[in-house]
């Protein structure tokens, strides 16, 4: 891809664009590319892992820009950085551009992994202040101003290897507030919305070319009392977030929603599981279309090996209710933007695996659905602008192959 074509994804209604094409998305996730980068022993893993995905046709990669106060900590201590670990993570943006794959980065975690929110008032208690809850970190004023500064850190980052600003670098497709916030104590939601209303605006001051999203696990809550029963359980209901609400924020570009019915719902494998993630995806389909105007990207999803009744097939069935429900938005021009699967792991990283881990050459099945997503999402991407409001049904002989290949509603 030339560089005058590598430009910033932007986003028109509930589409995403580049150069005026849609950009449905077939992704992944791998967290830990900036950590492997920054010890030269792990680091060509990186290079492997994009290697792998560009293989099968994903474009994007969600990781995280953040590590606090622990190993290999790209942040040791408020505004304190390692210069070795942030040159990590230019090694990852610039090695994502060769295999054409664009990346979203978060910026702080919920969860105590890597530092999470816990570290910074870890960090406030030892500056002195009086704190009694990891959600402190929602609204104490100089934690707020620790998140602000990590924020302009990143953006405001000249990349070391190919000399391009992080905010202007086309290669980053947007930044996430935080992966799957959640303010317990508060269940109202309000203690969080006026966090991701305050961050919001921050992050756009700063970066207003960049997509934003917030990284919540889409769960319904106090706005919409009549939607909480498509949550996956009632306490889903409890943890300070709302989906609607949370997504009519001014300077938010699109919706996150994870699914993990094994964790939510049972351990234990069941049928039940894929009737949830139809209804769980649906729905959020529907409200990004009709109440919100954007995209929504299912950013996390996955099954465990460690699962009761577990086995490839299952996991194979679960990937394409994800993609084929994705499938139908997509060929009406839909507001189902993409889905990025958890989590992508090249050979010999077995020892990080959390049970989730897909190695694409250990799994030719799965390899070849996510295969045949990205292909179909590519068909769409290039063969349609947006005005032509996926009308066209048509065969369209694809140049080069000698084969036809089916798009809009016969695919």
């Amino acid at each position: 891809m030339e560089d005058e074509e590598w430009t910033l994804v932007q986003k028109h209604g509930n589409q995403f664009m580049v150069n005026g094409q849609p950009f449905y998305v077939n992704g992944f996730n791998t967290y830990w590319l900036m950590v492997f980068a920054a010890d030269q022993s792990t680091r060509p893993k990186v290079t492997e892992v994009f290697q792998q995905a560009s293989s099968v046709g994903l474009t994007v990669c969600r990781t995280w820009a953040f590590n606090n106060g622990q190993w290999r900590a790209l942040q040791k201590s408020p505004a304190v950085y390692d210069e070795q670990v942030f040159q990590a993570l230019d090694f990852v943006i610039s090695e994502a551009k060769k295999f054409k794959i664009r990346l979203i980065l978060s910026l702080v975690n919920n969860w105590e992994a890597y530092g999470g929110k816990s570290q910074y008032v870890k960090w406030g208690k030892a500056a002195g202040l009086n704190l009694t809850s990891d959600d402190d970190f929602f609204s104490h004023p100089t934690l707020k101003g620790y998140y602000k500064a990590h924020v302009k850190m990143v953006l405001d980052r000249a990349n070391t290897v190919n000399n391009i600003t992080y905010k202007d670098d086309p290669t980053i497709f947007a930044w996430e507030l935080m992966n799957e916030p959640r303010c317990e104590s508060d269940p109202s939601g309000n203690k969080l919305q006026a966090w991701l209303e305050e961050m919001a605006v921050y992050v756009k001051s700063v970066d207003p070319k960049h997509l934003l999203e917030i990284g919540v696990e889409g769960f319904y809550g106090p706005s919409t009392l009549n939607r909480v029963q498509l949550n996956p359980n009632t306490y889903a209901q409890q943890v300070g977030t709302d989906f609607i609400r949370n997504h009519q924020i001014l300077g938010v570009d699109f919706a996150s929603v994870h699914i993990y019915p094994d964790s939510w719902i049972s351990q234990s494998i069941s049928d039940a599981h894929i009737d949830f993630t139809k209804a769980w995806m649906q729905s959020h389909i529907d409200d990004a279309e009709n109440f919100l105007g954007m995209p929504v990207v299912f950013a996390e999803f996955g099954v465990s090996a460690k699962d009761p009744g577990y086995n490839s097939t299952y996991r194979d069935t679960f990937l394409n209710t994800v993609y084929k429900t994705l499938l139908n938005s997509t060929k009406m021009g839909g507001g189902g933007g993409g889905s990025l699967l958890w989590q992508l792991f090249p050979e010999g990283t077995d020892y990080m695996d959390d049970g989730y881990a897909v190695v694409l050459s250990k799994s030719p099945s799965t390899s070849d659905i996510v295969s045949l997503q990205s292909r179909r999402l590519k068909t769409f991407n290039s063969l349609c602008s947006w005005r032509c409001h996926w009308g066209c049904k048509k065969h369209q002989h694809h140049p080069g192959t000698g084969t036809t290949l089916l798009y809009h509603d016969e695919l």
